[in-house]
């Protein structure tokens, strides 16, 4: 940022240099002698004035203070910072043990501080009413610090952010954008392009900066014009400083509702009277995440944040003080994304029940039928339609159309077509699922958080037990939930009589199941190498066996974790909790229509049949409750009366199903059909016993629950499991990954990584 500096004094030398001195060159100015550097009037120290005068640069960052006090190593990197860059002032919060009335008392003061002499230097020290975090953090950083700025125009820039001295030059000609005619009101913010930086690095930093260059300009700039509903969507943007300072800042900072906190700036300034423009001829640089973790916790910080923006004041304010155009255009380009992309994904729900619904129930066979006595072939070809779903082509649009704007639209078509054999459309696919999730959540039980994806340059291996952890519950749970569907149509369909027909009707749902259960793997760097798996086997079981309990992380114990992902049922209120009751109901339909089809029942409808299918589930609950409490009771002393108590079991098991094959006529086909049919509905039973939680523990099954979790996390992680282990027995398949989705230059340095860690091994 200090290129702002140079620029000033550049500026200024050009303005003020008589031609001799400009002859000279400007090189002469800038290492002066002593002289020159105590002389008043020479020209360096008026140099330094007009950049001191024009110039402030406050670097906020709350934890200078502790970090000071304790040693730590940044505080050290903070200082040189200083020590290097005179004119740069670092604002933190300092917390102070002062004793008042009789009582040692914490006492908060917002500092900015200097270098002097390679020493930092205290110049104001403000008393502050209380502790100043009571939000996220990031906006009380910022409102802490405004206080030390100063001028009419205010620029925040991200940790994250890059700048050139080629665009520092034109700051000059932005700032004059405030004086001119953008409508009736003046700008109160000017919006500013970014150039990203990191998309050289994989696949996915390369999606990710060509849909973040698509948005900060073709987006921005209708937004601009003629949409009127801008807001500020992150940093460099330049606010009025005399504007917001008296309006209330430029960050609101309650924790929740506005973990975004930066639109929440273009919300105050638009409902201000205020006016937001954007400007293209000038652009910072940033760097975007490069590895999928770090793009899904973006995405899920941001979905939260739009969760949140809903349940808001400001947009319920600017929905009633909008025309009715810029109202649409408002719902479009906020929340409205949001809630059409839950709508795509809860079509495919429905179209899916609904089929479900129609094949289980004999209805779509008897609709066939019909048809085809009628030779009615438009009926059937509305009984076998496909269902639309967005696969992530419509996502790339706005990216053809910018790269087509800016480098012609050739270049712009054949890097469409290479993001799609980069797999841009299970990326975007994917990243459906994560907004679908957080979104849905936030609206349905609140309890939004920050989440802090770090923004660093990581493209490593993620083990498979974080991944299980981060997508478990956005989109394997979803997808397998999916595939059941897809599976249990397939067996019992009547409208796609031939695999070709089925194929057609439900390929892009099948998509959509295959992207949600392995991008994770797909964009994981040396996801199919053999020893990362078997090292990523362990880990998980590792990771699945370990207790949990007070000081336990998430990350090393599956119990843990478990109790983590429902922190947002513990803060629900009655009404959250009754619709996730009722969203489990639908796993029921599974068993309800299974166990009328299986040949036990000889096709008996009876409603007897149903209830005598629930004495299944009964012996399960009966089988995890003896096993939890003998777990308890044997588990650490009596291991062998444990370990026999699971064999007879196992026996007794063996002789039931022995007994319903025989007696029974039970085939391996309804072996089958019975996991599709009950597999669903002991999950609702789970779902509605971690939404019930005091109810299941006052009765004492919360033992028999967290077993039957247990079971179902080692199921679902063995499905999702066994196909990338025998992927990964193939070493090609490894090969072909690392140079499809990753630069050649990573690609090369994973090459040299195996060969170290072979050599590694035969030493």
């Amino acid at each position: 940022m200090m290129y702002y500096r140079r620029a000033l004094k550049l500026q200024a030398f050009l303005d003020m240099a008589t031609e001799d001195e400009i002859l000279e060159g400007y090189k002469t100015i800038t290492e002066p002698s002593a002289e020159d550097k105590k002389s008043q009037r020479s020209m360096y120290t008026q140099l330094e004035a007009v950049a001191d005068m024009k110039f402030t640069y406050v670097a906020t960052c709350q934890n200078y203070g502790n970090q000071k006090r304790s040693g730590d190593r940044r505080a050290t990197d903070i200082l040189n910072l200083m020590v290097n860059n005179p004119s740069l002032r670092v604002a933190y919060i300092d917390e102070v043990e002062e004793r008042e009335g009789g009582k040692n008392q914490k006492v908060y003061y917002s500092v900015l501080i200097k270098a002097v002499e390679n020493l930092d230097q205290e110049i104001y020290r403000i008393k502050l009413p209380g502790s100043a975090k009571i939000g996220e953090g990031k906006p009380e950083n910022q409102n802490h610090a405004i206080i030390f700025t100063r001028g009419e125009a205010l620029q925040t820039i991200d940790m994250n952010q890059d700048n050139y001295l080629e665009e520092a030059f034109k700051m000059r000609n932005l700032l004059e954008e405030f004086n001119e005619d953008h409508g009736v009101r003046p700008p109160t913010i000017l919006g500013v392009r970014e150039h990203i930086f990191t998309g050289s690095v994989s696949s996915l930093a390369w999606f990710m900066s060509n849909q973040e260059t698509s948005f900060v300009t073709i987006g921005q700039r209708v937004l601009a014009r003629p949409l009127k509903v801008r807001f500020h969507y992150g940093h460099p943007d330049v606010f009025d400083r005399i504007f917001h300072v008296t309006r209330g800042g430029i960050s609101k900072a309650s924790r929740g509702i506005n973990l975004s906190e930066d639109i929440f700036a273009g919300f105050n300034s638009t409902l201000r009277r205020g006016n937001i423009t954007h400007h293209e001829y000038i652009q910072v640089g940033k760097g975007r995440d490069v590895g999928l973790n770090q793009i899904s916790l973006f995405e899920a910080k941001v979905a939260c944040g739009n969760g949140e923006q809903t349940l808001s004041r400001d947009i319920y304010r600017l929905g009633h003080r909008f025309d009715f155009f810029r109202m649409l255009s408002c719902y479009y380009t906020t929340t409205g994304f949001y809630v059409s992309s839950m709508l795509v994904v809860l079509t495919v729900y429905a179209y899916l029940y609904g089929r479900l619904y129609l094949s289980l129930s004999g209805l779509e066979k008897t609709i066939v039928r019909f048809a085809r006595s009628r030779g009615d072939d438009a009926l059937k070809v509305v009984m076998a339609s496909q269902s639309i779903v967005q696969l992530g082509f419509l996502m790339a649009l706005p990216m053809v159309m910018e790269i087509g704007l800016e480098r012609g639209f050739r270049t712009a078509a054949s890097d469409f077509i290479i993001m799609q054999l980069q797999l841009a459309s299970v990326f975007f696919t994917f990243s459906l699922g994560t907004k679908l999730h957080y979104f849905g959540r936030t609206i349905l039980h609140g309890g939004a958080k920050y989440r802090a994806t770090g923004r660093g340059f990581v493209v490593r291996h993620e083990k498979f037990a974080e991944n299980y952890r981060m997508y478990s519950r956005s989109h394997f749970t979803k997808a397998l939930e999916l595939m059941i569907m897809l599976i249990v149509y397939q067996a019992y369909g009547a409208a796609t009589p031939t695999s070709t027909a089925y194929i057609f009707v439900t390929f892009s749902m099948w998509f959509l199941v295959g992207s949600w259960l392995f991008a994770p793997f797909l964009f994981n760097p040396s996801g199919f190498e053999w020893q990362k798996i078997v090292d990523d086997i362990e880990d998980w079981a590792k990771w699945m066996s370990n207790r949990g309990g007070i000081g336990v992380p998430a990350t090393k114990s599956w119990e843990s974790w478990w109790d983590e992902e429902q922190e947002h049922l513990q803060s629900t209120g009655a009404l959250g909790r009754f619709w996730e009751i009722i969203l489990s109901l639908r796993f029921f339909l599974y068993q309800y229509g299974v166990v009328y089809q299986l040949q036990v029942a000889q096709q008996n409808k009876s409603i007897i049949v149903y209830g005598l299918s629930w004495l299944v589930i009964v012996a399960v609950v009966i089988i995890l409750k003896v096993v939890s409490m003998g777990r308890q009771r044997f588990g650490a002393d009596f291991q062998l009366v444990f370990r026999l108590l699971k064999l007879f079991l196992l026996i007794s098991f063996i002789a039931i199903l022995f007994v319903f094959v025989k007696f029974l006529d039970l085939t391996i086909g309804d072996a089958f059909a019975s996991l599709l049919g009950f597999l669903p509905t002991g999950w609702a039973l789970l779902l509605i016993a971690q939404a019930c939680r005091p109810v299941a523990k006052g009765l004492g099954m919360w033992g028999s629950v967290k077993a039957l979790a247990r079971g179902y996390e080692y199921l679902m992680g063995l499905v999702i499991f066994a196909p990338v282990a025998i992927l990964a027995w193939f070493p090609f398949v490894s090969e072909f990954q690392t140079r499809l989705l990753f630069n050649q230059a990573f690609s090369r340095g994973l090459q040299i990584q195996r060969i170290l860690a072979g050599g590694k091994k035969n030493k």
